[in-house]
């Protein structure tokens, strides 16, 4: 791997804003239950956004055209594994599942990223990187347990848990592809054209959901504006900025970034949902932080990719 550029202003702002946004989701994702199927949430979103981001990019991806052609198997695989499969799954999970599960299974994202680089992208992994990985796990737990050994002794399997197991495992592949398959295009560029493949992967099953298992939209003021920010900012404006600190930064770091967002799903359910910050959120997050800083610190130092 090639090394690192220094994490200015800049780059950890790349870095913090997608759990923040992704944080918005959950609460919007909760506030829609019962009023949009999952699938459906998945597809709007994703379709949305393309055609807003095909009015930026759409005259360059033209020109583009034969790059796309030469490259559209790298382009499909991440279209399928970062754009249809892991938000599908997730929306999919949250009816057989509760939350907690899957904050708690998601939490384990940095152990999955650096798995996967070390068995498929021989991605040397150092002892300060565990480390970090276990705080950051740690403090995601203490935050989805509410500080209760009790709660998580109260957890099991259910089908929303596997389900969600496989999210995560698709969304590090995911990371790893971003970061091996810049394809010469920019971070928006290259989202465009995953989201487009990402909704064709999508369609089928959504119109399954709709036509053969008859859940419908229940349209209204709150679905159309739930659809717009997690089409604009928790898909467009999250994944542009994922991508680009991934590309800075290697597939590694975002990933222990990406566990702020249990914390910051608390701060904005306290702000519109008006649940309670306590103590243990704030072990949580001091947990969590602490995980990023060994990460890195233990970082090499390196060049950004393109």
């Amino acid at each position: 791997m090639r090394p690192h550029a220094r994490l200015d202003f800049n780059t950890l702002l790349l870095l913090i804003l997608p759990p923040l946004l992704w944080a918005g989701n959950a609460v919007v994702g909760r506030l829609m239950v019962g009023k949009i199927p999952p699938l459906a949430l998945s597809f709007d979103r994703w379709f949305l956004a393309l055609l807003v981001a095909l009015l930026f990019t759409g005259s360059g991806l033209w020109r583009q055209r034969a790059l796309l052609l030469q490259h559209w198997k790298p382009l499909a695989r991440m279209g399928f594994l970062g754009v249809a499969c892991y938000n599908s799954l997730q929306y999919v999970a949250l009816h057989t599942t509760t939350p907690l599960n899957v904050s708690l299974i998601t939490s384990a994202a940095p152990v999955f990223i650096l798995l996967i680089g070390a068995v498929f992208y021989r991605e040397p992994i150092g002892p300060a990187s565990w480390w970090g990985a276990a705080l950051s796990v740690a403090g995601v737990v203490v935050v989805v347990a509410k500080g209760r050994i009790d709660h998580l002794l109260q957890l099991h399997l259910a089908t929303g848990d596997l389900i969600m197991l496989l999210a995560v495992l698709l969304w590090g592949f995911y990371t790893w592809e971003l970061r091996r398959r810049t394809l010469g295009l920019t971070p928006f560029a290259s989202l465009t054209v995953q989201m487009a493949w990402g909704s064709l992967f999508i369609a089928p099953f959504a119109a399954y959901e709709h036509w053969g298992l008859g859940e419908s939209t229940h349209w209204g003021t709150p679905v159309v504006m739930a659809i717009g920010y997690v089409a604009l900012l928790a898909s467009l404006l999250a994944y542009v900025c994922w991508g680009t600190a991934v590309a800075r930064t290697g597939a590694q770091i975002p990933a222990y970034f990406g566990n702020l967002a249990p914390v910051f799903a608390a701060v904005l359910a306290y702000l519109f949902l008006h649940e309670g910050i306590a103590l243990y959120h704030l072990v949580g997050a001091a947990l969590i932080f602490a995980g990023i800083h060994v990460a890195l610190r233990a970082r090499p130092r390196v060049v950004p990719a393109a």
